[in-house]
């Protein structure tokens, strides 16, 4: 019986407001930032005059086609990259929310308040993360 009432308070980290409020404003912070990339890498696909060469210009020979084939897939890989920090980090702000902020998803274990600071949008704790890491979790 005591495991479960250890296991169930485990699971949500005090924190005191003014940790929140700093973790929720840079989640914010950071959130605001990769919006403005991802709509500027979007933007930036989808406008023909940011190309270096244009796609219609009979001498642009295959080797140019090539680089803005390769140049506009490094972009989308950029932006899905970015849209996917932004899923964990709207994630992240819901679990402030939640108030389950700072519980480890997979073990229940509290996350350090120093890796929450460094990456603020961690859902795992640094031991859980290093056994995902090497594949043993």
């Amino acid at each position: 019986m005591m495991r479960a009432a250890n296991r169930t308070t485990r699971r949500r980290v005090r924190f005191r407001a003014a940790e929140l409020a700093e973790f929720r404003q840079a989640l914010l912070d950071k959130r605001r930032e990769l919006v403005a990339d991802v709509v500027h890498l979007y933007q930036r696909t989808a406008d023909p005059a940011q190309s270096q060469h244009d796609p219609f210009d009979r001498s642009a020979d295959s080797a140019d086609a090539g680089v803005d084939a390769w140049e506009q897939a490094l972009t989308f890989d950029l932006a899905d990259n970015k849209s996917q920090l932004l899923r964990q980090i709207d994630e992240a702000l819901q679990r402030i929310h939640d108030r389950t902020y700072g519980t480890c998803e997979a073990t229940g274990k509290p996350i350090t308040k120093a890796r929450l600071r460094a990456i603020p949008w961690a859902k795992y704790c640094i031991e859980y993360a290093r056994r995902l890491e090497e594949g043993a979790a």
